[in-house]
């Protein structure tokens, strides 16, 4: 569909991470008409439209995701099972019923727990700001198998933490520098490089705003199971400590998250604890 100028312009001043959402009302109600141009005064309309009906499209969370699905190829690990399983406690949690009950006035999108998942660290959704920003990570390893020294590696690697040293033909990776997307295990022909763990990475307590924050990063790489315990956590948390519609990172600390990153520091961590009231 075809865009004026001023129609154009005008999308362009909504904040980026709900303009493509925007856009597409914009097109659909345009459609309706069997118009085949958006115009600057559709785009006004859609606007006072959505502002009238805002309250009733909130569900009490948003769950983002990537293009990962959608064929990219810097596709780390797929997650769909666990959009669908974080869909189904975000569900069950019932955050809007919460949500009407301490929030004063009509409800925003902004009021709403926000979730993302990005299939590589790419983080094309934005993991970093968010409530809970979930990156795929392929951790690699190296292994006894022989090195032939054919840099495939060092060459696929968009951080430039592999390193060969000749003799003897074997690659180092710089694990600080290494973000796991598993690119170097996917182009080894001798699986001297082999992956050493894949999972998920878990961001915590990110935001935009007046007083904007980025999510904080919990030591250890998760399956699903552990990933779906966290959030779990953090409901409880949110649901204990929200009392106006604050947001999760407003009321999350970093002596919350030291608090949390010491009883989950990885798979082998122990089993989390229900979170004091604060």
């Amino acid at each position: 569909m075809e865009w004026t100028k001023d129609a154009e312009n005008a999308v362009k001043r909504v904040p980026f991470f709900v303009r493509k959402k925007v856009r597409a009302r914009v097109e659909a109600q345009v459609a309706e008409t069997g118009k085949k141009i958006v115009t600057l005064a559709d785009v006004k309309t859609a606007q006072k439209r959505h502002l009238q009906t805002m309250s009733e499209e909130i569900k009490g969370y948003q769950i983002d995701t990537c293009f990962g699905s959608g064929g990219c190829p810097n596709r780390t690990i797929p997650s769909e099972k666990l959009l669908e399983r974080i869909e189904k406690v975000m569900a069950a949690e019932d955050l809007l019923s919460f949500l009407k009950q301490h929030v004063q006035g009509d409800l925003k999108y902004h009021h709403e727990f926000r979730i993302t998942i990005a299939e590589c660290p790419n983080a094309c959704s934005q993991p970093q700001i968010k409530d809970i920003g979930i990156i795929a990570a392929l951790v690699p390893g190296l292994t006894s198998e022989v090195c032939t020294a054919c840099g495939a590696c060092v060459e696929v690697c968009p951080d430039n933490c592999i390193h060969l040293h000749t003799p003897p033909e074997k690659p180092e990776i710089d694990m600080d520098r290494c973000m796991s997307c598993g690119k170097c295990v996917g182009v080894c022909p001798t699986q001297t490089i082999r992956e050493r763990k894949r999972g998920f990475r878990v961001l915590l307590g990110g935001k935009l705003g007046r007083h904007p924050r980025l999510a904080m990063e919990l030591p250890g790489v998760y399956t699903e199971k552990e990933v779906l315990e966290i959030l779990h956590y953090c409901i409880i948390f949110y649901k204990r400590n929200s009392r106006h519609g604050q947001r999760f990172a407003q009321i999350f600390k970093d002596s919350d998250f030291e608090d949390l990153a010491s009883r989950y520091p990885g798979p082998k961590g122990p089993a989390l604890a229900q979170p004091n009231k604060g």
